[in-house]
């Protein structure tokens, strides 16, 4: 449903994307990460149409971004990180205009089905003034889902939300992710851990790492850390782990617990396991610690060095 092929965009002297390449399938959840100014909003401006790249190309549903721009507009949903809407008009009043301009039959009746998709019924009457950032958020999920787009572009979907919101913004997100291409930017992690089936990070324009959640932990873990409690006197066990075949780095944390690190292919624990139990001493808990999306996240965007810049413009096309 998306394809991106060297997309790139100046802003005058400055690069904020450079040759981005990547697809999305139907019923994908793609998750864009990155530090503030990597270039998610920018690339996800060109997808909905707000912006032309510089260079590159952009197809939604086999329509290009930019020479079908009203194709591609029929067939986007598209949240901005500020939602624009109207204080003036209530909810239900905005909600119906959208519909309306995109030809919506039926429009009050769909209205109300995303009204109730979004948790906001009870106030589809009140103004938009009057409404809490979280809401106003709320009604921008909302206009979007409105004329059942195929895909769906989300910036920041859950800023501003409480966590009981934030929580069914996620299973939303999971529930239409089934039927609908989404690609959604965020800075929580947990919340692309839990809710993308792939994430790209993205890091100075450029994207440093492609892969579902998974798979990047076990492509960055060279080696996995083990936690051990045992009943008293661990000190005493370690000679007995440190004979076990694949074991390396035997310590004693401040915890008073102990831990080992094996290799990334390797899974040694049912063995430690029984030579400490042989050994005479009561194994309490055995915990394996993997690098969560946080740790990738800061281990890939880490390098702060200059951000790409024109002097390479000579190299494009």
């Amino acid at each position: 449903m998306i394809k991106v092929t060297k997309l790139t965009k100046d802003y005058g002297a400055r690069r904020a994307i450079d040759n981005l390449s990547f697809h999305a399938e139907r019923g994908e959840v793609i998750g864009f990460l990155g530090p503030n100014g990597a270039g998610k909003t920018t690339t996800l401006r060109i997808l909905s149409g707000y912006m032309p790249p510089t260079f590159g190309k952009a197809e939604i549903g086999g329509f290009d971004v930019v020479d079908q721009s009203l194709e591609v507009r029929k067939i986007v949903g598209y949240l901005p990180e500020t939602v624009p809407l109207y204080p003036d008009m209530t909810v239900f009043e905005f909600l119906k205009y959208k519909a309306d301009l995109h030809h919506i039959p039926n429009a009050e009746d769909r209205v109300d089905e995303v009204l109730e998709m979004v948790d906001m019924l009870d106030r589809s009457e009140g103004y938009i003034a009057a409404l809490s950032k979280g809401m106003r958020q709320r009604v921008g999920l909302g206009q979007a889902l409105l004329h059942k787009p195929e895909v769906l572009i989300l910036d920041e979907p859950t800023i501003g939300l409480d966590p009981a919101q934030i929580i069914e913004v996620r299973n939303l997100i999971k529930r239409i992710g089934k039927e609908r291409t989404i690609m959604l930017s965020t800075h929580i992690l947990s919340e692309a851990q839990q809710v993308c089936d792939r994430v790209l990070i993205i890091n100075k324009g450029h994207i440093v790492a492609e892969d579902t959640p998974e798979r990047l932990q076990s492509r960055l873990a060279g080696s996995q850390r083990v936690e051990l409690r045992i009943r008293k006197n661990s000190e005493e066990a370690m000679p007995l782990i440190k004979k076990v075949r694949g074991v390396t780095n035997v310590t004693v944390t401040t915890d008073d617990l102990l831990e080992f690190e094996m290799g990334a292919n390797q899974d040694v624990r049912p063995n430690v396991a029984r030579a400490i139990v042989q050994g005479g001493f009561d194994l309490l808990e055995m915990k394996q610690n993997t690098l969560s999306l946080e740790d990738i996240f800061l281990e890939l965007t880490r390098d702060e060095t200059t951000p790409p810049s024109l002097k390479d413009r000579a190299d494009q096309p």
